[in-house]
């Protein structure tokens, strides 16, 4: 627990700071949010001083905010998962067969589809967007949260840049049936007051909608993971980023998985030189050597020129 609530408090400071960067001289925190960080200290608390009674946990302090006790222990859940999960590696999840992955998956989605942890994201979305592809795909690409086409039809990368991301797959010698497509956060972040364009999930946003993604990933068992763009590094991996530039072309690790930082297909429709398609194409080329998937002389090439 100590390591989740470090992990979250981490997050939290790195997005102030950002929002101070900016001009930003307050901001507001929902009931929820609050929730979680109170019932996350108090357990870091009793973890590190010994029980003064025969009990196993002390009892916890009775929330003041107004929010409903159901609300509460959904937030609180939320968090409470990820940090659990922290500890954990591939080799140590079960294997599942095709029939319990699909079993596993469909509740899975199911949860996800009725959840109401962000009230903010409840009012907003048209509907939760899950994931696509194949449950015993090799490679899982992971963005950070549905756009407006993506909130609209309910499948994750399906506007522009998921248009760019299936042709990417396709270059690769796969198809969408052939991999599995899902992002960090399963809501489109709400932007109130704008009627168009998107926004960054918060870390307390990613941080709620984890459980949904680790187990996802626990399902699936992807031999390679490609994180797209920095805030799908920052979602999967609880750590501040150097920048997507920096850390793109570079294995991590994803708890005994490998993990490929590359750019979000957004950024190369914004910045469309061949020399941002080399390099996120260079990206992939290294996931499928791991692989051992075939090369092409013409795969080698392209964007090279």
């Amino acid at each position: 627990m100590a390591q989740g609530f470090d992990h979250l408090l981490d997050a939290t400071i790195t997005h102030l700071e950002a929002l101070k960067a900016e001009g930003a001289r307050s901001v507001s925190f929902s009931n929820e949010s609050v929730q979680i960080l109170r019932e996350m200290l108090q357990e870091r608390r009793e973890r590190a001083e010994p029980a003064q009674s025969n009990r196993p946990f002390a009892q916890k302090p009775i929330a003041r905010e107004t929010v409903s006790r159901k609300e509460s222990s959904v937030a609180t859940d939320a968090g409470k998962a990820q940090a659990a999960d922290l500890v954990g590696r591939v080799a140590d999840w079960p294997v599942l067969n095709a029939e319990e992955k699909l079993t596993a998956m469909r509740d899975l989605a199911s949860r996800a589809g009725a959840c109401t942890k962000c009230s903010h994201l409840v009012k907003s979305r048209s509907q939760v967007v899950f994931g696509v592809g194949s449950l015993d795909a090799e490679i899982m690409y992971v963005g950070e949260a549905p756009g407006l086409d993506e909130d609209r039809q309910g499948e994750p990368f399906v506007g522009k840049a998921g248009q760019l991301l299936t042709k990417i797959i396709q270059t690769m010698g796969l198809s969408r049936e052939k991999v599995y497509i899902a992002n960090v956060l399963k809501c489109r972040p709400d932007t109130p007051g704008q009627t168009y364009g998107n926004r960054k999930p918060t870390p307390l946003e990613m941080q709620t909608c984890w459980p949904y993604l680790l187990e996802q990933i626990k399902c699936i068992r992807p031999k390679v993971i490609v994180a797209l763009g920095s805030t799908a590094v920052e979602g999967l991996l609880g750590k501040k980023t150097v920048g997507i530039t920096r850390l793109r072309g570079k294995f991590d690790d994803f708890r005994g998985i490998p993990l490929m930082p590359t750019y979000h297909p957004s950024y190369v429709l914004r910045n469309p030189a061949n020399r941002i398609k080399r390099q996120i194409w260079e990206d992939m080329l290294s996931v499928m050597r791991l692989l051992n998937h075939p090369v092409t002389s013409q795969q080698e090439n392209y964007f090279t020129s």
